[in-house]
């Protein structure tokens, strides 16, 4: 599977407005219920990383740890980004496929 096809799903996610990006920002749509998938860079801190799985594990959202913070953001055509937050089912759906194949870079729940 090529990251590519992850990274343009991301920049689809964000011109269609079904994305959150930056930490609040993810943090905000898991605490509301919004997010139905949760992408974390692989180099976020092990702060960031381990508050991000245990408020995904909390309220039971899919979390990914998938490329860099550079890439996530160029992807979505901002600054580096850490965490990102998808809120559309479908476009989720789509992205957790893409990720799951993904054998280097995605992993659900820290675990591959």
């Amino acid at each position: 599977m090529d990251q590519n096809k992850v990274y343009s799903l991301l920049s689809l996610c964000m011109r269609a407005g079904k994305l959150k990006s930056g930490e609040f920002a993810t943090m905000e749509a898991i605490r509301k219920r919004t997010a139905k998938l949760v992408i974390v860079s692989t180099d976020a801190s092990e702060n960031t990383t381990k508050q991000f799985t245990d408020k995904c594990k909390y309220y039971n959202v899919p979390i990914y740890y998938f490329g860099d913070k550079e890439s996530l953001g160029h992807a979505i055509g901002k600054d580096v980004r850490t965490s990102l937050a998808i809120t559309d089912f479908g476009l989720s759906e789509s992205l957790r496929k893409n990720l799951q194949d993904e054998q280097d870079g995605g992993n659900l729940n820290g675990e591959n």
